[in-house]
């Protein structure tokens, strides 16, 4: 019998290798950019590990995958190596990933838990349970198989023998080869027999092999008479064994005697040179494979998201019904879905969690998806939607035109809630869910701000009553008290001293004069700005009077509650853009002025660090869903008259990351576009650095009614006819108003893209007069939509109409200078946004322009705090009003969130429960704990 033809692993592998270079040039020239991508985790420094890994690395470079090495010490713990499997499972650019086995490693840790936390679907060794049962099943084109095993069966197809019919003996019980080239025959219908180094009569076994494959790890344990004259022998042993002739004093030798079976065989895999190349040209070949199957599955750059399909109901059913409808994805498989890791995910829940800051360092070179802005006419104060559009327009971009879309929005205040309002989540089949969690607590970002903003108001008080009952060496040995004998100054006092101009460290040695400006802020308490705040509407505390018990030696002073989401720190929380920022912007806040006329900021309270210990949580974005299963980022809720209305920069700078370049975000500002987006742009973009692609006008032929001089409209009572009939001339004179806020929009350079919010007593031909009308008023484009009762698909027209819209070129710009005089800059959005003719200020807002400007604040943007139900100062002046002067009663400062406020008119900061709150309805069942008749 002529000898064994010898199968060469090596060729073999060289031709696959020249394939696979083919496919992964087609898989470029099908998505440039993209290349396949190969993990390899190594834990410790093995000699052997290293060649493997080493010609494994060559092997994908020569073929174009991406091969990454990450190397372990060998002192890992076994979660240290859990976490990074975990890091590389979550990485979209690795296809494949293998564990390096043998572990090498000081620490107890478990090869099988390790090798079963890789994904499944990035198992290119295929040695997971899933992988390994899905083989076992015969699922061989859903799943991964092992690559020595993978690359045996190559080797026998290319000796063109048929399988099936034939006897094979496999010689081993590996997981790595053993076991999985048993399932392999198996499927492949031989008739398959495993044995091992305790089988009896293993001579007389191997015998009976057609087809025999040796993975027992002992040296030429089958000899050459055993093999069936003319079978198939692959060997994947590799043994080392003493050989006086070779230079390291050993050679090389596979399970099998070599010499002497290919005096047998047909077919002989020799070693080295067989198996081994083909086992690394397998791996290759399942990381190519992988890739393939992310390109089909995923689009580079799209989310792989799943969406909810609605189940609409004519009429409505409440808010409260419809969200209840949709069972919520759970939140920790949605922010998969759109690629944040789980390390970067704190989840409160099953329904939200808080997105860590690490997400924007990790995405920082990702470029920024489109910026939407959605905001509104002068609404009515029933408001006309421009939550529930900005859900409806998410929803639509997302479950509709399938872009990677993120919706992000302010946090409601209890106060509202329970008050008048009852919930900002939006409403019909266009809202967050669930609606609960949306409205009550969330994650407790805002008593969080409570907590911090009190400290600073107790840190006020009790500082002034400290200086006013202490000398100053009682209140220096106090502030710098000794400790182990040594007196020592903080980091924030080191701060106040500098600020001072006192460029000492050692206590010991400041003057009595440098110990006297150090310890006494001495505060001027008719200066105080800094309010306490509460998350509930209690208009008896909008003027109280503090420090009347007698512990308080007499030292009372009038002072008053605002809400919570009035407190500078809320601002503060929108504006910043991470955590050092934020510090800083905390420590800035102006509270009063000394008796000199000195500012007086928290930093010199010397209570900023236990602020950004009190804000560390709330500073991270809340991730919601809305009905049809896009993200939502629900974070911070400033007042929209007394701050800028706008959601924080953190969760649209991060959103916009997460989307991409053909994504969007569409952020919603408070109130009409004369409050809430003047506001956007000049203080939020300002300080954000972000430009908007996009304006989205809110407008209803309710609103645009009353504004054409239809009757008041009030909540809760019934409309009038006027707005149930219709009533083209009456709308036609509102719509005066829609193209005002147009006007106001296109000011900054942007588009504009108005949604006319459809009721159901709304006529066609309405309708369609306020498309034309906002058309000629210069809008981008017009569209009805009908999100509230259809959800995303009343809204896919808005959706395409702003796709569209966000392709121009936009030319944005700011309304104003910051550099302008305090009363230039309030002269400018007075007159063109409002439409005054001028301005009017107050003997004491004269008096806080010439503090403001002298102490340093005068080059802050302009946070202009008026009513929002009319263009002017005064409510119930609507549609366009002109030839007015608006009146500056008083100016404060905001100087850590960055702005300073006029206020316009009256108003107060703490609103008032109504003769029958929200409050009325509301109940929890006992029994399923669910909250009943808030929505």
């Amino acid at each position: 019998m002529a000898p064994a033809q010898v199968l060469c692993g090596k060729a073999a592998a060289a031709q696959m290798r020249e394939r696979l270079k083919t496919q992964v040039a087609q898989m470029k020239e099908r998505v440039p950019g993209f290349r396949p991508g190969l993990a390899i985790l190594q834990v410790g420094d093995r000699d052997d590990s290293n060649i493997y890994i080493s010609m494994k690395l060559k092997a994908a470079a020569e073929i174009g995958i991406n091969a990454n090495h990450i190397k372990l010490p060998n002192t890992a713990t076994e979660a240290e190596v859990l976490r990074c499997i975990t890091a590389l499972n979550e990485d979209p650019a690795i296809h494949g990933f293998i564990v390096q086995l043998p572990l090498e490693t000081d620490q107890p840790i478990s090869t099988e838990k390790v090798t079963n936390a890789v994904a499944p679907e990035k198992d290119v060794d295929g040695l997971t349970s899933i992988n390994a049962g899905k083989l076992s099943r015969g699922d061989l084109g859903d799943c991964f198989i092992p690559c020595t095993p993978k690359g045996c069966m190559e080797l026998i197809r290319q000796t063109g023998i048929q399988i099936a019919g034939k006897k094979a003996v496999v010689v081993g019980r590996s997981k790595i080869v053993g076991a999985p080239m048993h399932d392999l025959l198996l499927w492949s219908h031989a008739t398959v027999t495993t044995c091992h180094t305790k089988t009896a009569a293993l001579a007389e076994e191997v015998s009976k092999a057609d087809i025999l494959v040796v993975a027992a790890g002992k040296p030429e344990m089958v000899k050459g008479e055993w093999i069936k004259p003319g079978a198939v022998v692959i060997d994947c042993g590799i043994n080392h064994i003493p050989d006086s002739t070779k230079p390291n004093g050993k050679t090389v030798v596979g399970d099998v005697a070599y010499s002497a079976a290919k005096e047998r065989a047909s077919y002989i895999t020799p070693v080295p040179g067989g198996v081994g190349p083909m086992t690394v040209a397998m791996l290759m070949q399942s990381t190519i494979e992988s890739a393939q199957r992310f390109l089909e599955q995923c689009q580079p750059g799209k989310w792989n998201i799943q969406y909810n399909q609605l189940r609409l109901r004519t009429p409505v059913p409440s808010d409260i019904e419809v969200s209840r409808s949709c069972i919520p994805k759970l939140i920790g498989h949605l922010a998969r879905e759109v690629g944040l890791l789980s390390e970067e995910v704190e989840l409160y829940g099953r329904t939200k969690a808080k997105v860590l800051l690490s997400t924007l360092k990790r995405l920082k070179d990702q470029p920024d998806g489109k910026y939407v802005v959605v905001t509104g006419i002068t609404p009515t104060p029933l408001g006309e939607g421009k939550s529930t559009t900005t859900i409806g327009l998410a929803q639509a971009l997302g479950a509709h035109l399938h872009l990677n879309v993120f919706a992000c929005v302010r946090q409601p205040s209890q106060g509202p809630t329970f008050g008048i309002k009852g919930g900002a989540a939006g409403g019909g089949y266009s809202q967050v869910i669930p609606m609960e969690e949306f409205n009550l607590h969330l994650t407790g970002d805002i008593h969080a701000i409570t907590a911090a903003n009190n400290l600073v108001a107790a840190a006020i008080d009790a500082r002034m009553f400290h200086e006013q009952t202490q000398s100053d060496q009682a209140l220096y040995t106090r502030l710098v008290p000794l400790i182990n004998g040594v007196r020592k100054f903080s980091d924030i006092q080191i701060r106040r001293l500098q600020k001072l101009g006192i460029e000492k460290t050692d206590p010991g040695t400041l003057t009595d004069e440098e110990r006297n400006k150090f310890v006494r802020l001495d505060i001027d308490p008719a200066t105080i700005t800094w309010q306490r705040v509460m998350d509930t509407n209690d208009r008896f505390l909008r003027k109280i009077t503090i420090g009347q018990s007698p512990t308080e030696k007499g030292f009372t002073r009038t002072a008053q509650f605002d809400i919570t989401v009035a407190s500078e720190i809320m601002a503060v929380l929108a504006l910043t853009d991470g955590l050092g920022d934020m510090r800083r912007r905390l420590g800035k806040m102006v509270v009063a002025s000394s008796k000199k006329g000195e500012p007086v900021t928290t930093d010199d309270l010397g209570v900023t660090g236990a602020l950004s210990v009190l804000m560390k949580d709330a500073v991270k974005p809340n991730l919601m869903q809305t009905l049809e299963g896009t993200p939502v980022f629900v974070h911070a809720g400033p007042f929209a008259n007394i701050a800028h209305g706008n959601s924080s920069v953190l969760a649209d700078k991060i959103a916009l990351k997460l989307v991409g370049q053909e994504g969007f975000v569409v952020t919603e500002a408070g109130f009409g576009a004369d409050i809430g987006m003047e506001k956007f742009f000049n203080i939020k973009c300002r300080y954000s650095g972000l430009r908007p692609h996009v304006v989205v006008l809110v407008a209803t032929v309710r609103a645009l009614k009353m504004h054409g001089g239809g009757p008041t409209v009030t909540a809760g009572v019934p409309l009038p006819k006027e707005y149930t009939e219709e009533n083209l001339q009456l709308l036609a004179t509102g719509c005066s108003n829609l193209g005002k806020q147009i006007q106001n929009a296109r000011t900054f350079g942007t588009p504009v893209v108005v949604a006319v919010n459809a009721f159901k007593s709304d006529t066609e031909a309405e309708l369609q007069l306020v498309i034309q009308l906002a058309k000629e008023a210069g809008a981008y484009d017009a569209v009805k939509c009908t999100h509230w009762a259809e959800g995303g698909k009343g809204a896919v027209a808005l959706a395409q109409a702003v796709q569209r819209a966000s392709q121009e070129l936009s030319n944005f710009k700011f309304l104003y200078n910051v550099e302008l005089p305090v009363v230039e800059k309030i002269r400018i959005i007075a007159q063109q946004i409002y439409g005054a003719k001028d301005i009017e200020l107050s003997p004491e807002a004269e008096q806080k322009v010439v503090v403001y400007t002298k102490q340093g604040f005068g080059n802050l943007p302009i946070c202009m705090a008026k009513t929002h139900l009319s263009l002017s100062h005064d409510p119930e002046k609507k549609g366009v009003p002109t030839g007015f002067i608006l009146p500056i009663r008083d100016i404060r400062a905001s100087v850590g969130a960055g702005f300073l406020y006029p206020l316009v008119g009256t108003m107060s900061t703490m609103p008032g429960l109504p003769t029958r709150p929200c409050f009325y309805d509301i109940d929890l069942d006992p029994v399923s704990e669910q909250v009943n008749g808030l929505f």
